[in-house]
C-alpha cells in the first residue's frame, strides 16, 4: 500500500502551513500572554473551508477525508497548538455530533453556519462532580409538554465563551446507565443556559475552558 500523501494532500498541507505561518506565528507569544481567542483566525478558517473540510458541500462543506482533516489539524498544532484544539473542538465533537446524530432538520439548521464559520461550537460532557466519565453524568433532562427541562452544570467546555451553539449530554434515562444519555442542542440564547467562568490555565491559554456552565430548557434533543 502506498501510505505518501497524493499532490493534493500535499498541496493542502502547504497552503494550511503558509496560512499558519503568516496569519498565526506572528501572534502565539501575544494570545498566550494574554489569553486572547483568536476568533479572526478561527472566522477565515472556516471562509477557507477548513472548520467543514470533513463534511458534504450540500451542508457547506468542503468534502474532504479524515487525512485532509488530519492534515489540516497537523499543521495548525505546528504553530499554536491552541488553533488545532478550537478548530478539532467545534469540527469533531459539535458539528460532527449533529452530522452524525442529528435529525434532517437539525443539519439543514446548523451545519451550514458552522462549517463556514459563521457560528462557532462547542461540547459539553465533563461535569464538576463526576468529571469526564460519561456513565457518571449527573445532568438530567426530563420531559414537560413539547420541550425538554434539562437541569445540571458542566465544567472544561472548549471554546464555550465564543461558541453560539452548544451540544451538551444529559441523563433521559437513568435506569439505562450509560446507555441512557442524550445529547442535546443549545443555542447561547436558550432560556436558562448559562456559560460560566473562564478558567486560567497552564498552557493552550488561547483556548478557553468553561467552569460550571448551567443548562436550561431546550426542544432540540439530537437522540434518543
Amino acid at each position: 500500500m502506498d501510505f505518501d500523501y497524493t499532490p493534493e494532500q500535499l498541496q493542502l498541507r502547504r497552503e494550511v502551513r503558509d496560512f499558519a505561518t503568516a496569519e498565526i506565528a506572528p501572534h502565539v507569544s501575544e494570545w498566550d500572554e494574554n489569553q486572547t481567542f483568536p476568533l479572526d483566525v478561527i472566522k477565515k478558517l472556516g471562509r477557507l473551508g477548513y472548520l467543514g473540510s470533513i463534511f458534504p458541500e450540500e451542508y457547506g462543506g468542503a468534502g474532504l477525508g479524515y487525512v485532509e482533516y488530519s492534515i489540516i489539524i497537523e499543521e495548525l498544532s505546528r504553530v499554536d497548538g491552541s488553533v488545532g484544539i478550537i478548530l478539532a473542538a467545534h469540527t469533531s465533537l459539535c458539528s460532527n455530533h449533529i452530522f452524525k446524530a442529528g435529525s434532517d432538520e437539525q443539519k439543514a439548521r446548523y451545519l451550514p453556519k458552522l462549517t463556514t464559520g459563521d457560528w462557532i461550537g462547542c461540547w459539553s460532557l465533563t461535569e464538576p462532580e463526576a468529571g469526564s466519565d460519561a456513565a457518571g453524568t449527573r445532568t438530567t433532562a426530563m420531559q414537560d409538554g413539547g420541550c425538554w427541562v434539562v437541569n445540571g452544570s458542566k465544567t472544561f467546555t472548549t471554546n464555550a465563551h465564543y461558541a453560539d451553539v452548544c451540544v451538551g449530554m444529559a441523563v433521559t434515562d437513568r435506569s439505562a446507565s450509560q446507555h441512557g444519555i442524550s445529547a442535546f442542542i443549545f443555542e447561547k440564547d436558550t432560556p436558562g443556559f448559562r456559560v460560566g467562568k473562564k478558567e486560567n490555565k497552564l498552557g493552550l491559554r488561547q483556548l478557553p475552558f468553561a467552569g460550571h456552565a448551567d443548562a436550561g430548557e431546550t426542544e432540540r434533543g439530537i437522540y434518543r
